[in-house]
């Protein structure tokens, strides 16, 4: 598809300014921002945009808490008594 777009001249220095930063051309700059910006076509785009921002989110406390939550959802979802994450073993071997 072919569309042609009209840019107040701010934006297209910006444009012009991000293309000569990154080494590529005004058109795959533009092309990737509306890839990143428009909804996805599809429910496992949707899932991975979802994880990229979790990601993106970077919060060490609920990192943490999930974390621990595995860890207690695993040792305790066991058809044994040993622990897959004994507390002992805690920073040495996981």
């Amino acid at each position: 598809m072919t569309l042609t777009v009209t840019l107040p001249t701010e934006l297209q220095q910006r444009l012009q300014e991000e293309a000569q930063r990154t080494g590529l051309t005004a058109d795959q700059i533009t092309l990737r921002l509306l890839d990143q910006h428009l909804p996805p076509n599809d429910k496992s785009s949707a899932i991975g945009a979802l994880l990229q921002s979790w990601i993106e989110e970077d919060d060490p406390a609920e990192q943490k808490e999930t974390g621990e939550f595995l860890v207690r959802a695993l040792d305790e979802d066991r058809l044994s008594n040993r622990k897959l994450f004994p507390p002992e073993l805690e920073g040495v071997t996981w």
